[in-house]
């Protein structure tokens, strides 16, 4: 399964088993943010004691991939896919840079 870095920056809500909102820059510098609960980012414990930023990673499908005029490695992911995970604007797909995507 393909994965999206991104950082976890604050807890947001401790309903069962703990929400936290994370941060990815896509391929523009445009900062997009994604709330969900704690697994869906990071196997670590986290609560609103723990020390933010941290990162994490976010479970992604990868729908295309190709290099820009600039030489950059960009891909276009969709979080969709197999969580459901948004964006608080409801996007689901973002261009960024190949770097910020691992396959497990």
């Amino acid at each position: 399964m393909d994965q999206l870095v991104v950082q976890i920056v604050r807890f947001v809500d401790d309903a069962f088993p703990g929400w936290v909102a994370c941060e990815l820059e896509d391929a523009e510098g445009r900062r997009h943010e994604l709330i969900d609960k704690v697994p869906g980012f990071t196997d670590m414990m986290l609560d609103a004691t723990s020390v933010y930023p941290t990162m994490g990673s976010v479970r992604c499908q990868i729908l295309a991939r190709w290099e820009d005029e600039r030489g950059r490695e960009l891909v276009r992911v969709s979080t969709v896919q197999p969580d459901g995970i948004t964006s608080t604007e409801d996007f689901s797909e973002f261009v960024v840079l190949s770097s910020q995507v691992s396959t497990t």
